[in-house]
């Protein structure tokens, strides 16, 4: 089987890719039942979403970078067996804040491994726009595995326990492992010959246009992973207020934010088509400015009509989706060839530096308006990732010439 191309190549990455995350959103998934259990501040919730970032953002600048000099398969593979180990660990070892704390971090550090070398492995074996739509179709699977994750950590929560749901992930991750290791080749010398010094990101730093869509994916994250970490427990909070306790309660939060993140994906693909087409910095521009208004607004709705809350959820899921992989394309386009990987390593540690802030400062706020029992605090905790998002479309239209898609 190995050797596959175009594709095939590019549906098995992605089945992967969803495989490799079925671990991802178990902790925000089950987190209402995490506070309670371990007596969890809002603030402390927070930093264990966050730290999972920080662990990204940490190991992501030295395992992309590798990818221009070491096959990324190599990499892939290692931080497989590091993300499976991680959920492993979380089953059988988490027990409160500082234990979880460290888990979810070393859980971060594999997504590292996996998501951008995935990415890079892709994008070296296309050129153009089918290079551009094999960007954008695997990283809207990115939005797939997190709605699996959250669909399941549901599901087999009230199966099994939480400790069940990380150990099934586990085995996930593995079976991730072994696809990767059957069907994709070992890249050719050629292709991981690189020059320069390794970790120099001054040629990152000096190219304006991919920088723009840098600053934009940081603050694209600050929102898309705030909204990840906190959905399920707010959609707890909505439920908590509503007269019709019985009807509401029959709507599965996690199911919810796994329909929220499933959504993503089409949104996600067909706002890089629209890129493709069109003026991808104009693109990027319109959605994010949409979300950055919407969601100053979403958080007030908690005490609204439940039904109503879901379909607005799902509009959310559209908005804070629809600009991902134009954003990630563009970055990839505007990369120098020769610093690909070094460009994307820049784009992934500082994108996700947004998305481990986000979800901290979320709580933070929530706690300091009052904690998650105030439907003013739900609404400042949103509007402050609606204010980080809309750093985004500066950064683009100040740093972001425009160039052919």
């Amino acid at each position: 089987m190995r050797g596959l191309s175009g594709r095939h190549l590019i549906a098995v990455m992605c089945v992967a890719e969803v495989l490799g995350m079925a671990s991802f959103a178990m902790f925000p998934a089950l987190m209402p039942g995490f506070i309670q259990e371990w007596s969890l501040s809002n603030t402390e919730a927070g930093w264990i979403n966050g730290l999972y970032f920080a662990g990204y953002t940490v190991a992501v600048p030295i395992l992309v970078s590798l990818t221009d000099r070491v096959d990324p398969r190599r990499i892939y593979l290692a931080s497989a067996v590091v993300t499976s180990a991680s959920a492993f660990g979380f089953a059988f070892f988490a027990e409160g804040f500082w234990s979880a704390l460290i888990l979810r971090a070393i859980a971060g550090v594999g997504l590292a491994g996996t998501y951008m070398p995935g990415l890079k492995a892709l994008s070296d074996r296309f050129e153009g726009p089918a290079q551009s739509r094999a960007v954008a179709v695997y990283t809207a699977s990115f939005g797939v595995g997190a709605s699996v994750s959250f669909a399941m950590a549901g599901e087999l929560a009230e199966l099994l326990d939480w400790q069940g749901a990380f150990a099934v992930g586990g085995v996930y991750g593995l079976l991730a492992l072994f696809i990767v290791t059957v069907v994709l080749a070992p890249s050719p010398p050629e292709m991981r010959e690189q020059e320069g010094h390794f970790l120099d990101f001054r040629p990152v730093f000096r190219n304006r246009p991919a920088m723009g869509y840098v600053l934009a994916y940081a603050a694209h994250n600050w929102e898309l992973f705030g909204l990840r970490s906190w959905i399920v427990a707010f959609l707890v909070y909505a439920q908590s207020l509503q007269q019709d306790l019985e009807s509401a309660t029959w709507w599965s939060p996690p199911l919810i934010a796994a329909a929220i993140n499933l959504i993503g994906w089409p949104a996600s693909v067909f706002g890089n088509e629209f890129a493709v087409r069109f003026s991808r910095q104009r693109v990027v521009i319109l959605v994010m400015t949409v979300s950055a208004l919407y969601s100053c607004l979403f958080g007030f709705t908690a005490s609204w009509p439940f039904i109503i809350i879901v379909g607005m959820s799902l509009i959310y899921g559209v908005t804070v989706t629809g600009d991902s992989a134009s954003i990630t394309a563009g970055v990839v386009a505007a990369a120098q060839p020769e610093h690909l990987g070094a460009t994307m390593a820049v784009h992934s540690c500082i994108g996700f530096a947004g998305a481990s802030a986000g979800p901290i400062v979320f709580g933070v706020v929530l706690d300091l308006a009052g904690g998650g029992t105030t439907t003013l605090g739900w609404g400042l905790a949103f509007a402050a990732m609606g204010l980080g998002v809309a750093m985004g479309p500066i950064a683009v239209a100040v740093l972001s010439r425009r160039r052919p898609d």
